[in-house]
């Protein structure tokens, strides 16, 4: 499949890229490793007349550590890079898991934390080449009114499938978007909308610059467990994300979020009551599980039945619990 025709933008200071993005929103996508973009163009899933290439802008790159315990990862870090800093590993370690476990080596080299959180959702019905699509009439994703998910509905069930997005609401992360209006900073829990077709908060003349990590999530033990038909290079099919930190031999906050289950990224509510004062056991961590499942709506997005990957939430839970504690 041949991309489409398109004029390729290449700044090298982030006032050019925003003034770009403002000039042409509407009309640009922005690249940054270009890991999930191309494919999407090579399928016409997007056919816009300007790309905007950010890999030259180094503002956007790297991984700082403040004074006060505060970190901020620029938008365009590399998976791998994410992956490899000791600072992170011994910190935020289950940020470092969850990219380790982003698709191959060679996509992580080229991949971004930004691009990883901004990632388009995906469905089995969405994914595939213009003839496919056309010979089924469209979806409601792209072209189409209806979504063969969940025929009857209006709201677009493709599933966010990004991995370290589970990792950073366990660290309570924010990030900052920027635009030729000044800069915005929001929580990156409130930056997904549970709908797969709009499933982000970011405006067409805004760019994801910066992650900050705060102070409080340092130290936080970490674990990510995540489903995928191949060992490597696949999108996670369920994912969970785990973070505890222990004092006096109980639990003193822990947080678990799960991925690839809904279209957003979530936060399984009240696990953090559950665990908080306890000492982590096969029964509890079963409680944990079974909650983590009742908050995954999987639907047929996938080649893997709904059934299956919401057990694998509940086995996941438990094991990424246990593991985190031990």
């Amino acid at each position: 499949m041949s991309l489409p025709e398109f004029k390729l933008l290449r700044p090298r200071a982030l006032p050019d890229a925003i003034g770009y993005l403002a000039h042409y929103a509407g009309n640009i996508r922005v690249l940054a490793g270009g890991t999930d973009l191309i494919p999407s163009m090579r399928q016409k899933l997007f056919e816009p007349e300007y790309v905007l290439d950010l890999r030259g802008i180094s503002e956007l790159r790297g991984i700082k550590s403040h004074a006060d315990g505060r970190t901020d990862v620029g938008a365009l870090t590399s998976l791998r890079a994410i992956e490899k800093s000791a600072y992170l590993r011994e910190h935020f370690s289950v940020l470092a898991e969850a990219a380790a476990t982003v698709a191959s080596p060679v996509i992580r080299n080229m991949g971004t934390i930004g691009g990883n959180i901004c990632l388009d959702t995906r469905c089995l019905w969405y994914n595939q080449s213009l003839p496919w699509r056309k010979g089924c009439g469209f979806c409601i994703k792209k072209d189409g009114d209806i979504c063969h998910v969940a025929p009857g509905g209006t709201k677009c069930w493709a599933a966010f499938s990004g991995d370290t997005p589970a990792a950073l609401l366990c660290l309570n992360a924010e990030i900052e978007l920027a635009s030729a209006n000044g800069t915005r900073r929001v929580t990156l829990r409130d930056f997904y909308t549970n709908d797969g077709q709009n499933y982000r908060k970011l405006k067409p003349n805004e760019l994801l610059t910066r992650v900050f990590l705060p102070r409080e999530s340092a130290g936080y033990r970490g674990v990510y467990r995540k489903l995928r038909v191949r060992g490597s290079i696949d999108y996670p099919l369920a994912g969970v994300a785990v973070a505890i930190k222990r004092s006096n031999g109980h639990v003193l906050d822990a947080r678990v979020a799960i991925t690839a289950v809904n279209p957003a990224p979530m936060i399984v509510e009240d696990a953090a009551k559950m665990l908080r004062g306890n000492v982590v056991d096969e029964a509890l961590a079963d409680s944990v599980g079974d909650l983590a499942a009742r908050t995954a709506k999987p639907l047929t997005t996938s080649a893997l039945t709904p059934e299956y990957r919401r057990e694998m939430i509940r086995v996941f839970a438990k094991r990424a619990l246990l593991a985190a504690w031990n």
